[in-house]
């Protein structure tokens, strides 16, 4: 019974930056449990050789997250999608004093726009169809707490904490929940050569835990909200950092 609550078999789930590091891995997680993936992303060929890997039920489909007509062009594609992983995101680092306003649109834009227009055409679809879904929005403790040099970034992501909270409000009704996921600093080989200097070793002595998040810390958290096992989550923050938000300033 423990393991038909995480099946996702018969679902479809969309998810936004799957041609990234962690896009890939949540697609990945996804149709392991069961569930056809559509990888969305600019770039289309990163997202058609990961559905090559994949095999049968996975789709790649181009999407740009700041244009309407393209999400619209998207979702037609997939088809009605009842789990949503919004992954798509940026960071401009600078301190705050030398950041443009062509800095903050192009975070924000990404973040919490492309995160609001990808999350309402899906729920438009679903609520269209009279089904059902989950709407995952991959936020940050940045979204929770300070981290230096990245105010748009963390403006954003803690605009999507709050939107998902609104927004899971607002489509309960629908059975569509909504949640933000918050990871802490996972390892990836953009991030190595930061962490492998004297600085990022610091950062990592302020986790409780003391090392870095892995891609599959995140694997049980996502199952979670993506499954019937997290049936009576909606508006929740699941934060997955060791520890680090809740750390002794």
């Amino acid at each position: 019974m423990t393991a038909e609550l995480f099946s996702l078999a018969g679902s479809s789930a969309f998810i936004t930056g799957a041609s990234g590091e962690l896009g890939g891995h949540f697609a990945r997680v996804l149709h392991r449990a069961g569930a056809r993936v559509v990888l969305a992303a600019r770039r289309l060929e990163a997202c058609a050789a990961l559905a090559a890997e994949l095999g049968e039920r996975a789709q790649a489909v181009a999407l740009d997250v700041l244009d309407e007509a393209s999400i619209k062009a998207a979702f037609d594609a997939a088809g009605v999608c009842d789990i949503i992983v919004n992954n798509a995101g940026t960071a401009v680092s600078k301190p705050v004093l030398q950041q443009t306003a062509a800095d903050w649109d192009s975070v924000l834009d990404v973040n919490l726009r492309g995160c609001f227009l990808v999350a309402t055409e899906a729920a438009r679809r679903l609520v269209a169809a009279q089904q059902g879904g989950s709407i995952i929005n991959i936020a940050s403790i940045g979204g929770l707490r300070i981290l230096q040099g990245v105010a748009g970034y963390t403006a954003s992501k803690a605009g999507l904490v709050q939107l998902s909270k609104q927004m899971a409000v607002e489509l309960a009704r629908y059975n569509i929940r909504v949640n933000a996921l918050c990871p802490g600093y996972v390892a990836t080989p953009i991030n190595a050569e930061f962490f492998a200097s004297e600085a990022g070793k610091a950062v990592v002595k302020r986790v409780p835990q003391r090392r870095l998040g892995t891609p599959d810390d995140l694997t049980g958290p996502l199952l979670l909200l993506a499954s019937a096992a997290g049936a009576h989550m909606t508006g929740a923050t699941l934060v997955v950092d060791g520890g680090h938000s809740v750390s002794p300033l």
